[in-house]
């Protein structure tokens, strides 16, 4: 009979995306292990599943998470600088993170769910790997402690601290323990981008230790199964058939340092996006859950936006049409009203979507011609949270009564070396013909293709377009707030990396 592992690796407070992973595996896919391990910030999440807390509950539970509430730096120790047994303690989670998560030791310990927690017994030089029946606060805490951010633990006499530096993931104590499917969330960073400066350095070896162990042991278990499928199972190392299945994602959340309550929010989102896309690919069934009862939000954001360049009718690449002189060139304007309805929506969904309303203006094409119906996406990951794309489709027709489509992007990309302002201002754009969705785009025939931007007055006139809806003026004042902390938040994530990986707000 097969035994099935999960395993819920560290990775700092990324692992609020695991949380939405396991609102999919757990709900939506009711899926059943016979064992779960936790490392690191992983020990989290197991010990909201040990309590029995269903998938969506523990997502909930980061969803809601306000960070700072936390954060208790170790003011005893800050004076003694590099001697500092740790910059932060948790303490603030104990007294408030762990409560408002409803933690409940006894039942916990209570469980029947086979799990283990893994803490690094420092006095021991050694891993030690606990069961849920022994687990209560103290050993949780120490799971997590680690070094130079926090203090080591110290219980019964030994010292503790986190254990990631030998093991993000325990996939050693799920073999052993006879599973024969380990599935395996990551979110350690696996990029290979080495960035400069003393924190940045610090995550890269834990992302050094920890990614190595993973492929040591990936390694490990594939030469067992070759050997095995070739000779049988007495030849492979574990003796028996093992099946990885492994979920890894980039996520835009910052290990430690994290103070804005939307990057959570959207992480959870993000995981639950990826689990379905992957259990999809995956072949695993799954049906979402009913949707959440949310209050409604009245909160709405306009502004208004002004880009103009040049086509060249007959060219496909937008890049070429953008360059493009000759005399199948035109002047195109647009002049667009990003509407989002719903600025907590816009801001913690994955989608980042918005209407958009206005006219195209290009004389070849009929003159002034109003936009029918269109859509504005706002950093879409284009494939990871550093690669981001603006995407516009404006559907609107032309004088001759001929349905068409303007498919637009905006490349946001650390690899662009063009700067924050060319990325950010220059629409990439195509006319298609008909009213083309982004699925049929592929197959669509182009009619033009070129650039509009933005100019700096037009950009100083932007701003002054913003316009906000709430019940209250507090509630507007924040509702600009979020827009403006997502918006910049973003560009940190792709322009600010050899300051702080991914921004903290």
């Amino acid at each position: 009979m097969t035994r099935r592992s999960l395993i819920l690796a560290g990775g700092g407070l990324k692992v609020a995306f695991q949380a939405g992973v396991l609102q999919v595996l757990l709900d939506e896919a009711e899926l059943e292990f016979d064992h779960v391990d936790g490392a690191s910030g992983g020990v989290f999440n197991l010990a909201m599943y040990c309590q029995g807390m269903s998938g969506h509950e523990i997502a909930d539970n980061w969803r809601t998470l306000a960070p700072l509430k936390g954060v208790s730096p170790n003011w005893r120790e800050l004076p003694k600088g590099p001697y500092a047994a740790s910059l932060f303690t948790l303490d603030a989670y104990r007294r408030h993170v762990f409560p408002g998560w409803g933690l409940d030791w006894e039942r916990i310990r209570a469980t029947d769910r086979e799990a283990t927690f893994n803490l690094y017994n420092f006095s021991a030089n050694e891993l030690e790997v606990v069961t849920a029946d022994r687990m209560d606060e103290d050993r949780l805490c120490a799971g997590v402690s680690l070094p130079m951010w926090f203090p080591p633990a110290v219980l019964d006499g030994q010292t503790y601290i986190d254990p990631v530096y030998l093991t993000d993931g325990n996939v050693e104590e799920a073999i052993r323990r006879g599973c024969d499917e380990l599935w395996i969330i990551w979110t350690v960073s696996r990029r290979h981008r080495w960035r400069n400066g003393f924190v940045a350095n610090y995550f890269h070896i834990i992302e050094t230790t920890a990614n190595g162990q993973l492929q040591h042991w990936l390694r490990r278990i594939e030469a067992s199964n070759a050997a095995i499928r070739s000779g049988g199972p007495e030849v492979g190392e574990f003796g028996r058939p093992i099946d990885v299945r492994l979920l890894s994602a980039e996520v835009p959340l910052n290990y430690l340092i994290n103070f804005g309550r939307d990057r959570f929010t959207q992480a959870v989102e993000l995981g639950v996006r990826q689990a379905r896309l992957w259990c999809t690919d995956q072949g695993i069934p799954w049906k979402p859950g009913a949707p959440a009862d949310l209050p409604e939000d009245p909160t709405r954001l306009r502004f208004t936006e002004r880009m103009a360049g040049r086509v060249a009718f007959g060219e496909t690449s937008a890049l070429a049409g953008a360059s493009s002189e000759g005399g199948t060139a035109a002047d195109l304007a647009v002049q667009l009203t990003v509407d989002i309805r719903g600025v907590d929506r816009f801001i913690v969904g994955p989608e980042h979507e918005a209407a958009l309303h206005g006219e195209i203006v290009c004389q070849e094409l009929g003159g002034h011609l109003p936009v029918q119906r269109g859509t504005f996406r706002l950093f879409v990951e284009e494939p990871d949270p550093q690669h981001l794309r603006m995407q516009y489709r404006l559907f609107f027709t032309d004088r001759a009564g001929h349905p068409l489509t303007l498919s637009g992007y905006k490349d946001v990309s650390e690899d662009s070396r063009q700067g924050v302002w060319q990325d950010t201002t220059v629409l990439y754009t195509r006319i298609l013909r008909g009213h083309v969705d982004a699925h049929e785009e592929s197959g669509a025939e182009v009619v033009a293709s070129g650039a509009v931007h933005i100019s700096p007055a037009d950009f100083l006139k932007q701003l002054t377009t913003f316009r906000v809806e709430a019940a209250t003026l507090p509630g507007r004042v924040t509702a600009l707030r979020r827009f403006g902390q997502f918006f910049f938040g973003r560009l940190w994530d792709v322009y600010g990396q050899n300051v702080l990986p991914w921004s903290p707000l």
